[in-house]
């Protein structure tokens, strides 16, 4: 029940929102302007090291989810993270918690902000500050994780992280490269995609985990392998 084709799809669509919510970061690097090239590198770096943090805690989540699956099978864990999806997407359409989740993401935010100032001007700055990019709260990056948890391994949990930086980077780089403030011309809130992404993804999963024989949808997760047995004489 491999998660792989929703990854850099996720990443590609997931890729509108953040461009919006980073888009004044990005914008405000300090790039060369007498060197376009020397820009573009800083920004690949800047990409590079956000995606390598995002495999990073794949790696991480793919131990979890491998750990869980000793105890419990992976349609029971599919279950469980696609359950969990749609209540905390109920609770956001709710308007409950709102207000707290964003405090405790503005209060993240704030020190990583401070230690990006701080790098630049180094040799290599666009590398450390996508990592520190790679950390900001993000409700995409929740989700991705959450779909990374489900993963039968570690190895595919990271794979998973590192196709869905991959699918957000052409946006990203269009907005760092052209200069376009997205939000100038997008007048509706992205935050809004979010929760949509959240409930589409906890549906699918509980559907995956109902094991119902639908391709794609809930495929069948046991298959019986006949072997034939040779019998020594």
């Amino acid at each position: 029940m491999s998660n792989l084709p929703l990854a850099f799809i996720l990443g590609l669509l997931g890729s509108l929102h953040c461009a919006v919510m980073c888009g004044p970061i990005m914008l405000s690097l300090p790039l060369e302007k007498t060197s376009y090239l020397k820009s573009a590198f800083q920004l690949l770096l800047y990409q590079f090291g956000r995606i390598l943090i995002y495999t990073i805690l794949g790696v991480f989540v793919g131990y979890i989810g491998s750990s869980f699956t000793v105890f419990a099978s992976q349609e029971t864990l599919s279950f469980i993270i696609g359950l969990l999806l749609v209540v905390f997407t109920l609770l956001h359409f709710s308007g409950k918690y709102a207000t707290s989740l964003g405090y405790f993401q503005a209060k993240l935010l704030s020190p990583i902000g401070k230690l990006m100032g701080r790098l630049y001007g180094l040799p290599l700055w666009g590398f450390f500050a996508g990592m520190l990019n790679g950390l900001i709260p993000c409700g995409m990056v929740y989700l991705a994780l959450a779909t990374a948890l489900n993963s039968a391994s570690v190895k595919e949990a990271s794979t998973f992280m590192l196709l869905f930086g991959l699918g957000t980077c052409p946006l990203m780089l269009m907005v760092s490269l052209g200069g376009v403030y997205l939000k100038r011309y997008i007048k509706f809130n992205p935050n809004k995609l979010v929760p949509w992404f959240m409930l589409f993804i906890g549906t699918l999963f509980i559907l995956r985990s109902a094991n119902l024989g639908v391709p794609f949808l809930s495929p069948h997760h046991s298959s019986h392998v006949h072997s034939n047995v040779e019998v020594c004489r």
